[in-house]
């Protein structure tokens, strides 16, 4: 049943995207759909890998709006920095920690700081990241860890 539904997916994001409805251009789209998903199944039977996919979606589409938000002041900030005549740049590396219970919760939160304009998870450990800032303040800790109670917050049974 999950193969028919990520097929019949597939199939329509394949028609959204190419926005061309010829019959020999569907069939191409439908064939490349099912070796698609032929190969992820063979992969699938051989390391037999799962994600443990634990995320409430409420709280995910909550936390993803307020990503944006911070990604838009972040962007801001960022562009403050540039622009100004001496280029107020601190650059640091330090450590953020993570409680996380999940892999999928972790790289959301790797990745949630590598989409902030200014700072990029430059290398993940089992106890947590390592953050580099263009333009570091004492300010970013505390911002690095409400996004670490938030990402926290998305997994199932966890508290915001």
């Amino acid at each position: 049943m999950r193969t028919i539904g990520a097929f019949v997916f597939l199939i329509a994001l394949w028609l959204l995207l190419s926005g061309i409805y010829k019959p020999m251009i569907i069939g191409f789209g439908a064939a490349s759909v099912l070796v698609a998903l032929l190969v992820v199944r063979r992969m699938d039977g051989v390391d037999e890998d799962r994600v443990d996919q634990q995320l409430d979606a409420v709280a995910s589409i909550k936390y993803f709006f307020w990503l944006m938000a911070e990604i838009a002041k972040a962007n801001w900030n960022v562009t403050k920095v540039i622009l100004a005549p001496r280029m107020p740049i601190r650059q640091h590396l330090f450590a953020v920690p993570h409680s996380q219970k999940t892999d999928l919760a972790q790289v959301v939160f790797a990745n949630s700081i590598t989409l902030t304009p200014g700072t990029i998870t430059v290398e993940t450990e089992s106890d947590g990241f390592l953050v580099h800032a263009v333009a570091y303040s004492t300010d970013d800790r505390a911002a690095l860890a409400d996004m670490n109670r938030r990402v926290a917050a998305i997994e199932r049974g966890g508290s915001a």
